[in-house]
């Protein structure tokens, strides 16, 4: 199937009959899709359906591939370019926000090396003037202190901030072609309001200038209808559906794309006993973070950063407890003090009401098993080196070694089939697999040993919205099941809604409101809890 523009100018980008194999896997079938001047597509489809391979086959960013069909920038074949050429091509005229911005970013140079080399690279300035720019790149992308942040390496910014980063190294030269793989997934409800205006001013005044065009690859069906201008819908590799944001909004026709407009996530929580106990409470937090600041004559002296203040949070047996604030807040970085990840200046955690820090030997171990967390980037935390069969089996091989291997492998195939994967997943590795299907890899490495208490850090920002409503009723259900104690990091307000019994509003690393959904949704008394209800809701 093909989708091309309206009009009956030549197109800026030209797909034509694409289709990608690895070995004898079929992953992009016969696509066909043309993007005019200056026009906004936006690309959609779940996971694994192969809207991010289409977009790096354009790159020419896909190793050990067969590649057919033609890809045409301006009329050119990118697939007869030599690497030479394309080397030339990819940044200044084809650039790509990448989903996974820590895998992305190279973690041995600063966030200003990084965007600065770029501009250098192909604009010719100097490095001062790139630094420049990069500063003021950052500053458009919503990072507050870009002055300060463009020293900084990628470890020491939150997810959300690597991702801006990404967008702004992307926008350095203002390509021709814009490629956005899930450019918003990490990014807050506010902050992803004002990339999609950056992303919609930058590409209009680009428009006019040199016809810069955008591919917009998204699981957030709001950041479509918000942003593109035509859809195109894929499913198990081919395009199914096309048209006019009007088109497939209000007149869907494909079952596929009719049941994608209609995923929600659902509420399905039962209430929480009120004899419930407290599995992992909070007193008093507070977590310190020493940085360099700049000292007399140039020389340098250790400050204090606080990213959490006083924090107080408990989370009861067969309860949902949800963090929401913007990026950098202190969400990840309190839980990470919760499950003993990250060091405390103050305050105490408690697991059944026995400080953590008195944890030690068999105990230690014991209290791991029945803390598990589900990290934000999933391509970061699986070990590219183990089969899916070993990174899941990993846990129950440790903690549970009286299992025999057969029956280690099949609570591992159980496991799998729970969050949607099957036993053919058990001997590949994590590079094979979509970014929505590595997430699901990690909540199954998680889910295997059934534990008291699981940190959900963005579980389902990877995921496309269908795959997310299973994922969803899979967590309620295990819940219910086990009576565990979930905590809920998000910025997605519409899955807090869903999943939670009590949510906490955190800004600058304190605490500025909590209480039970329904109240925080409905009455909310802080103007930044008010502030990011607006975002989410008023489209």
């Amino acid at each position: 199937m093909s989708t091309v523009p309206q009009d009956k100018a030549a197109p800026l980008l030209s797909i034509e009959h694409l289709s990608v194999r690895f070995d004898e896997t079929l992953v992009v079938d016969d696509v066909s899709l043309a993007i005019g001047r200056g026009e906004r597509v936006a690309l959609v489809g779940e996971s694994g359906s192969g809207k991010t391979v289409t977009a790096l086959a354009v790159l020419r960013l896909l190793q050990d591939a067969q590649i057919s069909g033609t890809i045409r920038l301006d009329g050119d074949d990118l697939l007869a370019k030599s690497e030479r050429a394309m080397r030339g091509l990819r940044g200044n005229d084809v650039a790509m926000i990448f989903q996974e911005p820590m895998t992305a970013l190279n973690p041995l140079y600063t966030i200003g090396e990084q965007i600065a080399e770029t501009i250098v690279l192909h604009d010719g300035v100097s490095k001062k003037a790139a630094y420049e720019q990069a500063v003021g790149l950052l500053e458009r992308t919503g990072i507050t202190e870009a002055r300060r942040r463009v020293s900084s390496y990628p470890h020491q910014l939150s997810g959300g901030q690597r991702q801006r980063v990404m967008i702004a190294m992307a926008l350095a030269c203002r390509p021709r072609l814009l490629l956005a793989d899930e450019p918003t997934t990490a990014l807050d409800v506010t902050i992803r309001g004002q990339i999609v205006d950056l992303l919609l001013e930058l590409q209009r005044e680009e428009a006019a200038r040199r016809g810069m065009s955008v591919l917009l690859i998204t699981h957030d069906l709001n950041l479509v209808r918000r942003f593109a201008q035509r859809v195109a819908v894929m499913e198990k590799g081919r395009l199914v559906e096309s048209g006019s944001i009007e088109q497939i909004f209000e007149a869907p026709q494909h079952p596929y794309t009719q049941r994608l407009i209609a995923s929600r996530p659902e509420r399905h929580v039962l209430p929480v006993l009120p004899i419930a106990p407290v599995l992992l409470q909070a007193k008093d937090v507070i977590v310190d973070f020493a940085t360099k600041l700049p000292g007399f004559r140039g020389w340098w002296q250790k400050g204090r950063y606080r990213a959490v203040n006083d924090a107080n949070i408990a989370v009861r047996q067969g309860e949902t407890l949800g963090i929401v604030g913007e990026s950098g807040s202190g969400k990840t970085t309190l839980a990470m003090a919760m499950l003993g990840l990250q060091r405390t200046a103050g305050g105490v955690v408690e697991f059944q009401g026995r400080p953590i820090a008195s944890y030690r030997g068999r105990d230690r171990l014991s209290l791991r098993s029945h803390l598990q967390v589900v990290f934000q980037d999933p391509f970061s935390s699986l070990s590219p080196r183990q089969t899916i069969e070993r990174i899941v089996g990993e846990g129950l091989a440790l903690h549970r070694p009286d299992l025999s291997t057969e029956e280690r492998r099949k609570r591992v195939v159980g496991v799998l089939r729970e969050v949607g994967l099957d036993r053919t997943a058990l001997q590949r590795y994590p590079h094979e697999f979509s970014g929505g299907q590595r997430q699901r890899i990690a909540i199954a490495r998680t889910l295997v040993l059934e534990p008291r208490v699981i940190v959900l850090d963005e579980p389902t920002s990877a995921l496309d919205v269908s795959i997310q409503q299973q994922v969803l009723r899979l967590l309620t259900e295990l819940q219910r099941k086990y009576n565990l104690g979930y905590v809920f990091i998000s910025h997605d307000l519409e899955v807090i809604g869903a999943m939670a019994h009590r949510v906490v509003v955190m800004q600058n690393g304190a605490i500025v409101e909590s209480g039970e959904v329904a109240n925080i949704f409905d009455r909310p008394a802080h103007p930044y809890t008010r502030k990011l209800l607006k975002a989410a809701f008023d489209r």
